[in-house]
C-alpha cells in the first residue's frame, strides 16, 4: 500500500475527530454549571382563576399580566410569541400564562384570537379572576416594577416547576464587574424591550432546560445553590 492510498483516510480521520476531541473540552460538567438562580421562594399558587386546571406547580411557566384592557399589551404578547413560545414550544412542561382581570375577558379572547393566526397555542393559557386575586398573585413576584391601574405589567416572568421564580441575582455587565459597580439583579424581563427578551431571557430559558435536563439524567444536584441563592436573596 503506497502512502497517496493511505494519506486520504488519515485525513478523514483527522476531520471526524477533531470536532468531537473540541466538544468534549467544551462540555460543561456537573461541578461547573450554572444553575439559572432562584430570586423568589414564595410565589403563590393559581387559585380562585378561571381555569381550574392551569398550575404553576409541575410546570416550567412564563407568567404575563395583561389586566382589563389586554388588547393594550397586543405587542407584550407577540413579541413573546414570536421570541420565546415559538423557540421554546417542544420543550417538556413548558407553558405560558396570560393572566387578567373578569373585566378584560372579552378582550383576553380576542387577544387570543389575534395569536391564533398564527399557532394554536396549546401550550398557551389564558385565564381570568378578580383584580384583588391578580395582585395577590402578582406582589407574591419579585418585581422592578409595579402594576399599572388596569392591573397590567410588560413585565414577565419564569417560574420553575416547584413554584419558584427564577432569574439572575447579579445581572452586571462584565464592564460593570470590573469597576465593581453595585449589585442588582434581574427578577422579570421586559416584553417590549427586544433585546432583553431576544438575549436574556431566551439564554435563561436555555439554563433552565438544560438544568431540567442533568436531573432526568441524573447529572445534576441544585439543592446546595438553591440553599445558597436564597442565603443570599436574603441578604440583598
Amino acid at each position: 500500500m503506497n502512502k497517496s492510498s493511505l494519506k486520504k483516510p488519515f485525513i478523514l480521520g483527522i476531520l471526524f475527530f477533531l470536532p468531537v476531541i473540541f466538544l468534549l473540552f467544551l462540555y460543561p460538567s456537573k461541578h461547573n454549571y450554572n444553575a439559572l438562580e432562584i430570586v423568589d421562594d414564595s410565589v403563590n399558587e393559581l387559585i380562585n382563576f378561571s381555569d381550574k386546571d392551569v398550575k404553576l406547580e409541575g410546570n416550567i411557566t412564563i407568567l404575563s399580566f395583561v389586566g382589563s384592557q389586554p388588547l393594550s399589551k397586543s405587542t407584550t404578547a407577540l413579541n413573546l410569541k414570536e421570541l420565546i413560545y415559538d423557540k421554546f414550544l417542544g420543550f417538556k412542561k413548558f407553558q405560558v400564562v396570560t393572566i387578567a382581570t373578569d373585566e378584560g375577558e372579552t378582550e383576553l379572547q380576542e387577544l387570543r384570537k389575534q395569536l391564533l393566526d398564527y399557532d394554536a397555542l396549546k401550550y398557551w393559557k389564558f385565564i381570568t379572576s378578580s383584580p384583588e386575586e391578580v395582585e395577590r398573585l402578582f406582589y407574591s413576584l419579585k418585581s422592578k416594577t409595579k402594576l399599572d391601574d388596569n392591573f397590567a405589567t410588560d413585565e414577565v416572568f419564569i417560574i420553575d416547576t416547584e413554584v419558584m421564580q427564577r432569574g439572575r441575582l447579579d445581572d452586571r455587565t462584565d464592564n460593570e464587574l470590573a469597576k465593581q459597580s453595585e449589585v442588582y439583579g434581574l427578577s422579570s424581563y421586559n416584553c417590549v424591550e427586544v433585546a432583553e427578551i431576544k438575549n436574556k431571557m431566551s439564554e435563561d430559558l436555555r439554563i433552565l432546560f438544560t438544568e431540567y435536563r442533568q436531573k432526568r439524567k441524573g447529572n445534576f444536584d441544585s439543592s446546595s445553590r438553591r440553599e445558597q441563592d436564597l442565603k443570599n436573596n436574603e441578604e440583598d
